[in-house]
């Protein structure tokens, strides 16, 4: 019996990890602390369910009860112990001392757990107290910065706005200055064809009056003139043009950014008004771990801060271009004026030139013509010449073509032979001498032909080239009605 009781207090090494099916509870022993020894067994609800079976599973162990067994062989039936159920003296599972620490130690417990739960109590009170007001202090910190933000935003948007007023302004001055370069350019195409036709019609003067005289310098300068005019005014019309659609991109920014501005204040207010009792209010799971932003607040306020940066800078670009247009337009104007009528005074000066030249051209006729009669006697005495040098050139090649015909050994390159090989080399330079006389002659000769029509043909044109310089080009030139358009306003 003591071997079975102390196998037990091995089973329950740790009763406080689960008191209440160590034994019943204190409030429903009450009967059975009158009487230690019940007749009936334990409610299914008061006891654990592994109690029997651990009860019978250690009565039963064989090495407990082998003594027994081998000592009760040969005792008859009626001199054997008792079955189990009329020996519950003997095998008793507690003592009382047991069962009254078994009742002490459920008290302790209880009372250890009423404490627990005391102080679990107070420290939830003051958690949840805590965690309130921590609560309340995040909120409070959240609609003040959300507040700041706000301010923040608004401040933006006013600072955006007055930019983009500033900028749109620039942009329309641009755009007037702008129409009137297009107008100074459209305008000063007028005297660029005149300059040309001047060109073109001096270009229909035949022979020697196709001269690079000081008109046309002047012309290809007045024409050089205009159209560098017409490029810096081209020029700047095309930075214009770029200059208005880089404020536009600035403007395009500004109104995006200002955009999503007014949007994002009108979020930001909303929700710094919102309260625990506003309507609206849900549950997200989930939203604090979605991270959507794709900026921080210095690179917030330094993208709106660049936008209105580079709209200033655009639009200071654009002022100083204005400036400069304006500047432009008159000293293109002065430019091309001025040359118009160094011009004229060319054309003055090249009609008196003209007029003298012809009564020169006679003479000249005359000293050509004579000389073409000289040259074509001396090209007739280079041609005989050359004709006489053909019958001593066949004589020396016959002779040497015969003397190939000599046999073996008398082939012998004696004096004849090299004689009649340097007779022949003498004579064809002396003929390529004479044909070179006469491919000079002939050259010469053609010059002078080539004189003499231009002064003949000087002689009937210069009446043409005074009708072009006098009636067609002065004729055109005798206005430039151009010139206050050039510096009207729009």
């Amino acid at each position: 019996m003591d071997s079975v009781r102390s196998a037990f207090p091995a089973k329950f090494a740790h009763p406080r990890s689960m008191p209440t099916r160590f034994l019943p509870a204190i409030h429903t022993t009450a009967s059975s602390y009158k009487n230690p020894f019940p007749n009936r067994p334990l409610p299914q609800s008061y006891s654990l369910p592994w109690m029997p079976s651990t009860y019978y599973k250690t009565a039963a162990i064989k090495p407990t009860l082998a003594a027994f067994a081998k000592s009760s062989q040969g005792i008859t039936a009626g001199e054997k112990l008792p079955s189990l159920s009329t020996s519950t003296t003997v095998f008793t599972r507690y003592t009382p001392e047991d069962w009254y620490k078994s009742n002490g130690t459920n008290c302790r417990e209880s009372e250890a757990s009423q404490k627990n739960a005391e102080r679990l109590r107070a420290h939830t009170s003051r958690l949840i107290d805590d965690k309130y007001r921590q609560t309340k202090k995040m909120q409070v910190e959240s609609t003040r910065n959300l507040g700041v933000r706000a301010n923040d935003i608004a401040f933006w948007k006013s600072e955006l706005r007055h930019e983009l007023d500033e900028v749109i302004g620039e942009t329309n001055a641009l755009t007037d200055v702008k129409t009137r370069l297009e107008r100074a350019l459209a305008e000063s195409e007028a005297p660029l064809q005149v300059a040309q036709e001047c060109l073109l019609h001096r270009e229909k003067r035949m022979g020697i009056d196709l001269v690079r005289d000081n008109v046309e310098e002047q012309l290809l300068t007045e024409v050089d003139v205009i159209r560098s005019c017409r490029e810096k005014m081209q020029q700047f019309l095309d930075k214009a043009k770029a200059q208005i659609l880089s404020n536009r991109a600035a403007q395009h920014k500004l109104e995006k950014d200002l955009a999503n501005k007014q949007v994002a204040h009108r979020i930001d207010d909303r929700c710094h008004h919102l309260m625990n009792t506003s309507h609206g209010i849900s549950y997200y799971r989930g939203v604090e771990q979605v991270d959507a932003t794709i900026s921080v607040p210095e690179s917030w306020a330094k993208f709106t801060n660049d936008n209105i940066l580079r709209s200033q800078s655009q639009r200071a670009a654009s002022a100083k271009l204005r400036g400069d247009i304006e500047n432009l337009l008159p000293v293109t104007a002065s430019e091309m004026w001025r040359q118009f009528n160094t011009v004229n005074v060319a054309f003055t000066k090249r009609i008196a030139e003209t007029t003298d030249a012809k009564r020169k051209i006679q003479t000249h006729l005359a000293k050509t013509l004579q000389e073409i009669f000289r040259m074509e006697r001396n090209i007739e005495a280079i041609q005989k010449a050359i004709r006489d040098q053909g019958p001593p050139l066949k004589v020396a090649q016959t002779r040497l073509d015969e003397r190939t015909r000599r046999p073996n050994m008398e082939l012998c390159r004696d004096t004849a032979q090299l004689r009649l090989v340097n007779e022949v080399r003498d004579i064809d330079e002396t003929v390529q001498t004479l044909q070179q006389q006469l491919r000079d002659s002939e050259d010469a000769l053609q010059m002078l032909v080539r004189a003499k029509a231009v002064l003949q043909h000087d002689l009937a044109v210069k009446a043409n080239s005074l009708f072009i310089d006098q009636e067609k080009c002065m004729g055109m030139r005798k206005t430039f009605s151009s010139t206050a358009r050039l510096l009207a306003p729009i």
